[in-house]
């Protein structure tokens, strides 16, 4: 894959955590751990993309 693809790939799955997290804190019972796991892994993969883009 090239690393266009790769950063196109973890963007759209960035977005879509986004998305996950956004769904979840609009619940009236938004389960804390959960929405703690979905930005810990929107944060991994934003850094993932600045290091990409970067090299």
């Amino acid at each position: 894959m090239s690393l266009n693809g790769r950063i196109s790939e973890l963007a759209a799955k960035h977005r879509n955590l986004d998305e996950q997290i956004s769904t979840e804190q609009k619940r009236p019972s938004a389960d804390g751990l959960v929405l703690k796991d979905l930005k810990r892994q929107k944060l991994r993969i934003k850094e993932q993309l600045r290091h990409l883009k970067v090299s």
